[in-house]
């Protein structure tokens, strides 16, 4: 069956919650003050059963111009309305302002209801009916069914369910395939459960035993039960009213306004860009940088509009906008949202999120637009390819790629495998992709950097790899950095030696003034095998730059002309070779080496004996047994 939330609206004290009761059973003022004052203040709730049997849910809201930002809370996830008008009033202003709400939020299945209709004659329910029609020609519910009813005598009740029923079929079920994402609305505590939150389900599904992230502070929860329609369920569907019970948080760590969502797919920002219109009716401008007040959802935040292409927009005017808020909200590309004014408290208009996530904006910027137009309004495969090459030096995820489009996976997944086929996306591999452009973008930064060093230090085998990334590729993780690398590489871009990079065809290649001073160097190193001097002091006999000489100590290093025996102390490659042929001998006539044995055999002091037979034994040509070496 068909899964769908209905919601009222209207001006206060117009019958909405009393409409509610005769549908359901239910009566949603729950609150102490609700009952004394007579008037809705909180969301209310409520399951019934149509004529067919299809269980739906219904969102009752205030209508009192105090409690706007509730009745937003609730209208958001909403399917389909109840434009509720008081037969004996008509329309009133918050009937104005609801509508404009459900407008905004592109609701646009529903039907009105004339309320209280005990109450008037047949003369005056004519009038009321044709004032009704009249204001709705025009709008989002021009055609809609007007229907009048008395909750009190049940009075046209079964009709409106039947009407509620018929309209429904037309209503476009949410996608339960996606990514969950579910408002908390209300959150409370029950004994021997805990922390429960309610909200409607916009996308996906929750299951029993779920991690789901609570955001916008990435908080990992469990789901421990959950239930619809009041029914225990073990999973829960886009499109239901759902209570969440979760494990291992605190009543007073969850607020209205968060989020529960999908681990890893959603990430909080300051700033969105977005279409904004202002509505018709209101009596305010927008200019630039003026303060609002954000509503999406169940989130509240205040924010500044900055006005892309406009110094002013005008009532029933759109235009592209970025939104600099004051806190970190959560947003989908595609979510709508309401803008109120900062004071005093009016709804002015609302719009469509375009990027989530967006940078810091330029005004009056071509480009910049340009790239907004097409967020908005190309094809995925645009769309795609765009978020791909505007990132161009970051390894995207389908993930990702599924986030910033606001498309599904089987969408994005099939646009990937036309841009790979058509050369503008490369596949590294492990579910990362990388724009072609953006691809040749870090290997032109790494050619020319390598280009560069290599002229500074021509001995040198190559760049740092690590060293490379965290320079210049910071915000690509060391794992993706090594995909690109290998791509690279079996393109024959770069080269690897060890953890260096370096250029194709690349080899250290010293100097008339390089071998001058390697000469001096393996000079002095060889005259006395065993006994070599050290570097500062051959630095100091050929009076070399110290910047030149350790260039050269690296490269004979790198090329094995000279041994680190350990972090003070080199000998020539010739000595060690030498040292390991009179051991060999050593070894045929004796089973055992003393460090006496082996300064003897050396011919040196212990200064150098001891290190050299300590690198023999880490090189495991020798074996140290208490105070004695033996073969290996």
């Amino acid at each position: 069956m068909k899964r769908f939330i209905v919601g009222t609206a209207g001006h206060i004290d117009h019958g909405k919650t009393t409409l509610v009761k005769a549908l359901t059973g239910v009566d949603t003022d729950r609150l102490k003050e609700e009952k004394q004052r007579g008037i809705s203040i909180e969301l209310g709730f409520a399951p019934f059963n149509l004529p067919g049997g299809q269980k739906a849910a219904i969102v009752d809201v205030p209508g009192h111009e105090r409690f706007i930002r509730h009745m937003l809370a609730g209208a958001f996830g909403v399917d389909m309305v109840l434009l509720t008008i008081a037969a004996d009033e008509g329309i009133m202003p918050q009937t104005r302002e609801h509508m404009d709400i459900i407008e905004l939020l592109g609701v646009d299945k529903g039907l009105v209801v004339i309320t209280k209709a005990d109450l008037v004659d047949e003369e005056w329910m004519m009038m009321v009916e044709e004032e009704i029609r009249e204001y709705l020609q025009g709008t989002i519910l021009e055609g809609a069914p007007v229907m009048a009813v008395s909750a009190l005598s049940g009075r046209g009740i079964p009709e409106l369910l039947a009407a509620i029923e018929k309209v429904a079929e037309d209503v476009q079920q949410r996608n339960a395939e996606g990514y969950a994402r579910l408002p908390i609305d209300r959150a409370f505590t029950i004994s021997g459960f805990g922390t429960v939150v309610t909200g409607t389900l916009w996308s996906g599904k929750i299951r029993v035993g779920d991690m789901l992230e609570l955001m916008p502070r990435g908080r990992q929860v469990k789901v421990r039960t959950l239930h619809v329609h009041n029914d225990k369920v073990n999973t829960a569907y886009a499109g239901q009213r759902v209570a969440v019970n979760l494990q291992g948080i605190e009543l007073a760590e969850v607020y209205r306004g968060e989020l529960l969502a999908t681990p890893g797919v959603l990430a909080s920002s300051y700033r969105i860009d977005a279409r904004l219109k202002l509505i018709k009716s209101s009596k305010r401008s927008l200019a630039n940088w003026n303060r609002v007040r954000f509503h999406l959802g169940t989130d509240e935040a205040m924010g500044r509009v900055v006005l892309l292409d406009r110094e002013q927009l005008n009532p029933g005017e759109e235009a592209l906008v970025q939104l600099v808020m004051e806190k970190p909200v959560v947003a989908y590309k595609g979510d709508r949202f309401v803008i109120r004014y900062y004071s005093p408290v009016t709804t002015i208009g609302g719009g469509v999120v375009i990027d989530p996530q967006a940078p810091k904006q330029k005004r009056f910027n071509e480009e910049v637009l340009e790239k907004l137009s097409m967020k908005e309004e190309g094809s995925l495969y645009e769309r795609v390819l765009l978020e791909m090459e505007n990132k161009s030096e970051e390894i995207m995820s389908l993930t990702d790629l599924v986030r910033y489009t606001g498309s599904s996976i089987p969408a994005v997944t099939a646009e990937l495998e036309q841009l790979i086929q058509d050369g503008q996306v490369e596949d590294l591999k492990n579910g990362d992709y990388i724009s072609h452009k953006g691809l040749n973008r870090i290997r032109e930064r790494i050619q020319a950097w390598l280009k560069e060093y290599h002229h500074q230090y021509p001995l040198r085998s190559g760049y740092s790899r690590e060293d490379l990334r965290s320079r210049f590729f910071s915000k690509i993780n060391a794992r993706r950095f090594n995909l690109i690398v290998k791509y690279l590489e079996e393109q024959g871009g770069l080269i690897s030696v060890h953890n260096n990079l370096a250029l194709p065809g690349h080899c250290p290649q010293p100097g008339p003034r390089e071998e001058a001073l390697i000469d001096g160097i393996t000079g002095a190193m060889e005259k006395d095998l065993f006994s070599p001097p050290s570097l500062g002091d051959i630095k100091t006999l050929l009076a070399a730059d110290e910047n030149a000489f350790n260039e050269v100590v690296s490269y004979l290093v790198d090329n094995g002309r000279l041994v680190k025996i350990n972090q003070d102390m080199v000998f020539s490659a010739q000595a060690v070779e030498v040292g390991k042929e009179l051991l060999q001998g050593y070894f045929t006539e004796n089973k055992e080496l003393t460090l006496a044995a082996a300064r003897d055999l050396f011919n040196t002091s212990r200064k150098y004996a001891l290190p050299l037979i300590e690198y023999y034994d880490r090189v495991r040509f020798t074996k140290r047994m208490g105070d004695i070496r033996v073969k290996i």
